[in-house]
């Protein structure tokens, strides 16, 4: 079970207050791994975490890792447990970008995120971000504002080009020009891949086009107009009907106002005739005379409107003959084609703009020819432009780098950022040129590449050194550290303690330490440490207070048997 001592924490938040509202402010743990229970209050500034071996330090970065859209599985839940949640709080009211992803997805929450995850022990997992259930991809596109985190094995990245140039891209931060010269250059690789295309034809492409001109050309002898079917079968169905359209029809006529007996029209006009006998001031015998005219009226209109349709319909059996013959030919070729014969039209369209891609005709290549020009000559501004940023932005990373090497014990060391332009052939999406990074170790000794680096505690100097560097210019507020101080001790450890320090003056800063040196810089202190109790394994985590701290100092320093000298040194370096 998670203890944390809330007296203890109000306190530590006290002193803290001059650093300001961290982002990530509240993260609470249930159920995950060894942990039962876990609910943190952090503060701005730098955050040491410490603890003995396999007490539970990372427990915290890889719980935010899943609330930031992390992958898990079942073997997340804790023993016993039927699920694990974990809710992380951030305080992005000076985060502009969160807040405007946030708004663009309609999430917003007066300056806080709240992201909150769940895994069930059958492996399920819900995800949600300010109480609205969301994917686990929004997490993720929300996480990179909000977290960065470099952990004890960067190095093994540093050894992969790729990563070098991601590196100098974030440094540089023309993130939105890199974005558009990958835009640019796929848009210039679709139109070329047409035109070598169009070029190439295989005999294939050849008998493709020979099938479509014919069905072209069938189509364009059809020539079928729009809404032309349903005209013809309308026209057919009257023509085929005609008799006994103008026989009913004529029926209907002597009904209303034609029949040398009594119709409709004359018993109307007799009702008139005998309603004005009657009491005109009465208001009933009124509306009945004024609904009687207006009857008379609506029929002899009707009858005017039989008589129009009726002066259309032809006995014609000719035209039912043509009508006939050109409904069998539409229909034959919709089913040939298999569409509806409404869709003939469309088909025609289709065919005849895909016949105009793949003929190769001259005029076709040549507009085409231009276009990939075109968009060649783009992609070269955009990628050109972005080469002189990353040549600016090497230069000023290899200079600082350098810097915190000579700060790491490394004085000699040339660290340089290696820009080889491609061939005039070997474009691609990321721009004109191979970036990787290269040092020299000793003077007088040619640059290499890291992964040609023998020493692992040079390499893992290097990897801090461009991890404290790129960390500095990094958009995110909170950046967690998860002991990447391995392999190094002293004096370097106190100098990396201090550059730590230094940026958790401007950002968050969450660092697991197994150097006293580094947990001695920080402005706040968690302790981890477990215990175990009918065969279950409790974590336990504490704001120390200074007191706690120089004993904890101690420890890092000692070992199990603190003397008073080491608690002197302890104290010491907690000044």
């Amino acid at each position: 079970m998670i203890v944390i001592e809330q007296k203890i924490i109000y306190k530590v938040l006290y002193k803290l207050s001059d650093f300001g509202f961290a982002m990530l402010t509240h993260l609470s743990i249930h159920n995950f791994a060894i942990v039962e229970k876990l609910d943190l209050e952090l503060s701005r500034g730098m955050t040491v975490v410490s603890g003995e071996t396999g007490a539970g330090k990372s427990i915290m970065i890889d719980a935010l890792q899943l609330a930031l859209g992390g992958r898990a599985d079942s073997g997340a839940v804790r023993s016993g447990a039927k699920k694990t949640e974990i809710i992380a709080n951030f305080d992005i009211s000076q985060l502009p970008q969160a807040q405007a992803w946030l708004d663009a997805q309609e999430l917003s929450l007066d300056g806080e995120c709240i992201l909150r995850r769940i895994i069930t022990l059958e492996g399920r997992s819900r995800s949600f971000i300010n109480g609205r259930n969301c994917p686990l991809s929004s997490l993720r596109d929300l996480g990179q504002f909000l977290v960065a985190i470099h952990g004890q094995h960067e190095h093994q990245s540093l050894l992969q080009k790729e990563h070098h140039r991601l590196l100098l891209d974030n440094f540089a931060a023309h993130t939105s020009l890199q974005d558009k010269t990958t835009i640019s250059f796929n848009q210039y690789q679709q139109l070329h891949r047409a035109l070598v295309k169009l070029s190439s034809q295989s005999e294939e492409q050849q008998a493709k086009v020979q099938l479509l001109s014919y069905q072209v050309e069938e189509l364009e002898q059809l020539s079928l107009a729009d809404e032309e079917v349903e005209s013809l079968e309308l026209e057919q169905k009257n023509l085929s009907q005609a008799s006994e359209i103008l026989h009913s029809g004529q029926q209907l006529l002597d009904m209303l106002d034609e029949g040398e007996q009594q119709h409709a029209a004359q018993l109307l006009n007799q009702s008139m005739q005998v309603q004005a006998q009657l009491p005109q001031q009465n208001t009933e015998i009124a509306q009945a005379a004024e609904l009687i005219n207006s009857a008379l009226i609506q029929v002899e209109e009707a009858a005017s409107g039989i008589r129009q349709y009726l002066n259309k319909v032809e006995i014609n059996p000719q035209r039912l003959l043509d009508v006939e013959e050109r409904l069998s030919l539409i229909f034959n070729l919709a089913r040939k084609h298999k569409v509806e014969p409404n869709q003939l039209v469309a088909l025609h369209c289709q065919l005849s703009d895909e016949l105009n891609v793949i003929s190769g005709s001259d005029e076709t290549i040549a507009t085409l020819q231009s276009s990939v020009d075109q968009a060649r000559d783009s992609f070269l501004n955009l990628a050109g432009r972005l080469s002189k940023q990353r040549h600016t932005a090497a230069r000023k990373l290899n200079k600082q780098i350098n810097i915190q090497l000579a700060l790491l014990g490394m004085p000699a060391a040339e660290f340089a950022v290696s820009l080889t332009p491609y061939g005039p052939e070997q474009l691609n999406s990321y721009g004109l040129e191979e970036i990787e990074f290269i040092i020299s170790t000793n003077k007088g000794q040619a640059p290499k590449p890291l992964a040609k680096i023998a020493s692992g505690g040079e390499l893992s100097r290097i990897s801090l050194a461009i991890q404290v560097v790129t960390a500095q210019s990094n958009t995110t507020p909170t950046l967690m550290f998860d002991e990447v101080d391995v392999g190094i001790g002293g004096a370097i450890a106190e100098v990396v303690g201090k550059l730590l320090r230094q940026l958790g003056q401007n950002s968050q800063v969450l660092c697991i330490t197994h150097q006293p040196q580094v947990a001695s810089q920080g402005h706040q202190h968690l302790y981890v440490s477990k215990r175990t109790e009918r065969n279950n394994t409790h974590t336990q985590v504490q704001i120390i207070d200074s007191e706690t701290r120089i004993n904890e100092i101690a420890r890092m320093l000692g070992g199990v048997d603190i003397t008073q000298r080491t608690l002197d040194h302890a104290r010491e370096m907690l000044g």
